[in-house]
Order: structure tokens, then sequence, then C-alpha cells
């Protein structure tokens, strides 16, 4: 028999509640847009619905064992829980741990691709309590086309934001320039 989970049911040998997914996706921005969001738990309702809050709960900047409150909303259900920063390489990497009913380690990995961002998720997890019978059913390709529409929104999110960063520059040019240029 294996290890038993933290839940106390099952075990993880035998890999019913076990997930563990792969996405790789590339984001049509460079790193230095792309990994703020991924570094930032409270930008992550932008473009992962499941996100409903996020609050850090330690004092100062976030660093590596940073922790926040979390709630996501799978379906009509709410989980509570919380994340922690277990690492991070700027622009290139960051791992973040989740507590129950999560019980997972979600890596993000960026590299740059040109004008474009490759990112590649790795989520691994053992599901515990009401997130057994909530998420326990869906079949792996399932949970990864999920997971995969948070960096198409991403996308769209980033792309809206340089939009409407144009629109300001053109309509209202830098003022520093002109006094710049004044005798």
């Amino acid at each position: 028999m294996g290890e038993r989970t933290p839940g106390g049911e099952g075990s993880i040998a035998d890999g019913r509640w076990v997930r563990r997914v792969v996405v790789v996706a590339r984001v049509r921005h460079p790193v230095e847009a792309v990994f703020p969001y991924l570094a930032d738990p409270t930008k992550w309702h932008d473009f992962a619905p499941a996100v409903v809050y996020r609050e850090q709960i330690d004092d100062g900047p976030p660093h590596v064992g940073t922790r926040w409150r979390a709630t996501d909303r799978i379906g009509p259900f709410l989980a509570h829980f919380i994340d922690r920063m277990e690492a991070i390489e700027h622009n290139r990497r960051v791992v973040w741990l989740s507590s129950a009913p999560w019980n997972s380690r979600v890596e993000y990995t960026c590299r740059a691709s040109g004008a474009t961002t490759l990112v590649r998720a790795e989520y691994e997890g053992v599901l515990s309590g009401d997130m057994r019978w909530q998420l326990g059913w869906l079949p792996d390709w399932a949970t990864h086309w999920i997971l995969a529409q948070d960096f198409r929104r991403l996308d769209r999110a980033l792309t809206r934001a340089a939009r409407a960063s144009r629109r300001w520059r053109r309509r209202h040019p830098n003022p520093l320039a002109s006094e710049a240029r004044e005798p």
C-alpha cells in the first residue's frame, strides 16, 4: 500500500486523487509583462476565473516563504486555503505551494521567445476533502483544457492593457519630453 494522503483516505500510490497536469503556452507578450502576473497572487483574478480572493498574510514585500489567504470558486463551492511562495527567480520561475484541499505544487517557468513568452506550468497535487468529489471525477485532459484557458485569458488581459497604454500615450504625449525641449 502507498503513502497515505493528507486527508487520510486512499493512497498516493493508487493515483485516484493525484493530479499532475503540464500546460505549455505561448503568451504574445514579453516575459517582463507576463511574469509579474504569475508571481503575484493578487493579479490572478485578472486571468483565472476560479480565483475569488487573495490577501498577503505576511508583512513586507513578497519573498520566498510569504503566504496568502486564498479562496477559489469551483462551480458553486468555495475552497479556502493558504498559498505560499516556495521559490522565485525573477522573470524566469516561480513555485507556489497550496494547502488543503489542493495540497499542490505549481511551478511556472517562463522563457523569452522573441517578443513572446513560453510558459510551462506544472500542476501537481493530491485532492482532499470536498475537492475530491468536486473535481476528482474530471479526466486529466479536461483539467488541462481548463488550466490552458487561463493563459489565453492572460494573453487577452495583457493585450487590453497594452492597447490602453498605447491609446493613452498617443492622446497624452509625455510632458517631460516637451519640457526638455524648452530653453
